[in-house]
């Protein structure tokens, strides 16, 4: 038995190091491929660090390439270089901007447009707008040829935009079918319109609905009928369509280069930035829940049905910016914030938006749904487009596109309009027993020059905007959260972009179309809109690119197309003292019961449930008058 035994251990020992062995072995290995994973990291960031430095010698072999190509400009003789359509001559590259040589060398708009090699060459697009060059013909009327045909009609329209569409649908739905709109674009929809590719449906304006209040029954009435609302609860509540509320992830915000979830900065904001931020927002829900003497909350949509309580309406006489001055909030992160989301709705600075609206932006949006909560928004690839197309489709006969109303005279049975067919290059006579203007008050105002009564009011503050869609194959993307819905760039004088694409449900493809937005904030209106006109797609693309770049290295050579859409006067504005003083009243007041007047002008908002709502109650004064 012990030699057995002993045989048993030996043989037990054999195995145990022949475990060993192996196990010795498998350390081994592992150790090797540790050290072989350590040298192909060392060898991946050797060729980052490698690639870093080629780009940055790149990038220095451009700028010297833009500034020899500069004083090449400087140099070269007045008449313009025949082999390129973008080459200026030397007076017209120095008295293109005021910004002076230099400014001109650093600049890749002027210099980077016909580079043979440059990274956006491989870009297809176009620069678009509303239909300027046939608006602008209203200044010089008497250039347009006499009419040569006679329309009569019982209620003119003029302006297809939200408001106009809002007043035809109304007066149809209430029996009177006698109706014509005449819209100066290609399309009815105002700063609504939208546009598609094969890629997808796309926003040239407006691109989402917040959830609307719940008293607001005829915006429900319509969301209802445009299949946006599927039903009602027990408790009454309206159900949205999953579809039409906005998919997640919904927000995010650029950082000190990192995606961060929402809009309100967070990454890397010091204790007293954020003690300032939700000192805020507790200000904005005493706002939100609050009351006038009068018992009507002090903040609604639409914002006539807002408290006339002075101490309220005292807001509107100074500006935003003023008002967050004496409330104390300093902090520039909240200040960046608020100044963006005045930008984002009334295409102006915190500076330039009256108290009361800047409140008002925050404070009024009290939606509820069975399935959405007032935080949520209603959104749809080609933006409100597919609101604008619903209101032109419950109404959608005698709509005459592409005609400009260029004279109106009143007559003893209601009003003679002479409208412009742009398509066709004549004119026509059309006799109406009543005319609503759904146009802007500059518009308006040169309509009704001849027509006394009309009060003399300045047209209030219109801010131009800048709107592309990029159609790319690919979206660089840094850390965090993922592309969402909305993207905004802290900092930026944009106001970022969004995904058309957000609502499409389909997987697998990398195309997509994002919707960039920027509000002209930096100069005058009028100074801004000069220099928007005169700016070239080529500078266009080049500055919308450059801004892109700093969120998502990379992007240009994914960018298949650009389209830029200039809006010369793209919104109202609240400024101080315009929404609760003598002139919207007397501007939205008809005239001799034959001129009546529905546009967001006439709210200072330019939002859907503002135009929507003026086109009711012209409506409503239309027929009440009947």
């Amino acid at each position: 038995m012990p030699n057995g035994f002993q045989a048993v251990r030996k043989r037990f020992r054999g195995v145990r190091n022949d475990f060993r062995g192996v196990r010795n072995d498998f350390q081994n290995g592992r150790n090797g491929f540790r050290g072989g994973r350590n040298d192909f990291r060392d060898v991946r960031n050797d060729f980052r660090t490698v690639r870093s430095g080629f780009r940055t010698v790149r990038n220095d072999f451009r700028i010297t390439a833009d500034l020899y190509y500069g004083l090449a400009f400087l140099l070269m003789p007045d008449s313009p270089a025949p082999q390129c359509t973008f080459m200026p001559g030397r007076r017209e590259f120095l008295g293109r901007t005021g910004v002076g040589v230099a400014g001109l060398l650093l600049s890749p708009a002027l210099l980077e447009s016909c580079a043979p090699a440059s990274s956006r060459a491989h870009i297809r697009g176009s620069l678009r707008g509303a239909n300027k060059a046939t608006g602008h013909r209203l200044w010089h009327p008497d250039k347009l040829p006499a009419p040569t045909s006679t329309r009569q009609t019982d209620v003119l329209i003029i302006g297809g935009g939200v408001a106009g569409l809002s007043a035809k649908r109304w007066l149809h739905r209430h029996g009177h079918h006698d109706v014509l709109l005449l819209e100066l674009d290609q399309h009815t929809g105002g700063n609504s319109a939208s546009g598609q590719n094969e890629v997808s449906a796309y926003p040239w304006g407006a691109h989402y609905l917040p959830v609307p209040d719940n008293r607001n029954q005829e915006l429900l009435d319509f969301l209802r009928e445009a299949g946006t609302i599927t039903g009602f609860d027990a408790a009454g509540l309206p159900i949205y369509n999953d579809y039409h509320l906005c998919h997640d992830p919904e927000e995010r915000l650029h950082i000190h280069g990192h995606w961060q979830n929402g809009l309100v900065p967070e990454l890397g904001v010091p204790a007293e930035d954020r003690s300032q931020i939700a000192r805020f927002f507790a200000l904005i829900e005493d706002f939100r829940q609050a009351k006038g003497a009068d018992g009507r909350d002090a903040f609604r949509i639409p914002l006539d049905e807002s408290s006339s309580d002075p101490r309220f309406r005292e807001l509107d006489h100074l500006s935003f910016a003023t008002y967050l001055d004496q409330q104390e909030f300093t902090s520039d992160y909240l200040r960046w914030y608020l100044d963006y989301c005045c930008k984002d709705d009334y295409g102006a600075r915190a500076r330039d938006v009256s108290a009361w609206a800047g409140i008002h932006y925050f404070a009024a949006r009290k939606g509820r749904g069975h399935n959405a909560s007032g935080a949520d928004v209603l959104t749809w690839p080609q933006g409100n487009g597919f609101l604008a197309d619903n209101l032109r489709r419950q109404a959608a006969a005698g709509i005459l596109a592409n005609t400009l109303a260029y004279r109106v005279q009143e007559t003893p049975s209601g009003a003679t309009v002479l409208a412009y067919h742009a398509d066709k290059g004549t004119t026509t006579r059309i006799d109406a027993r009543r005319v609503l203007l759904a146009t802007p008050q500059f518009v308006t105002r040169r309509l009704l020059k001849d027509v006394p009564g009309r009060p003399a009011v300045a047209p209030p503050f219109h801010a131009p905007w800048v709107v592309a869609n990029l159609t790319i194959d690919g979206l660089p993307q840094g850390p965090g959260q993922p592309l969402s819905w909305d993207n905004v760039l802290y900092g930026s004088a944009s106001v970022g972009y969004v995904n058309a694409n957000q609502q499409d449900v389909r997987q697998g493809t990398q195309q997509k179309v994002v919707t960039f937005y920027w509000p002209l904030t930096e100069a005058p209106p009028d100074q801004a809109r000069r220099q928007a006109y005169r700016t070239s797609y080529d500078e266009w693309v080049t500055q919308i690119l450059a801004e892109l770049e700093t969120a998502h290295p990379g992007i240009t050579p994914r960018v298949q197309r650009a389209d830029v859409w200039v809006w010369g006067h793209g919104m109202v504005a609240p400024t101080p003292g315009f929404l609760w003083g003598p002139d919207r009243p007397r501007l939205a007041a008809p005239l001799r019961n034959t001129f009546f007047f529905a546009h967001s002008d006439l709210s200072g908002i330019s939002i859907f449930e503002e135009a929507f709502y003026q086109g009711i109650r012209a409506a409503r004064q239309l027929l009440d008058a009947s």
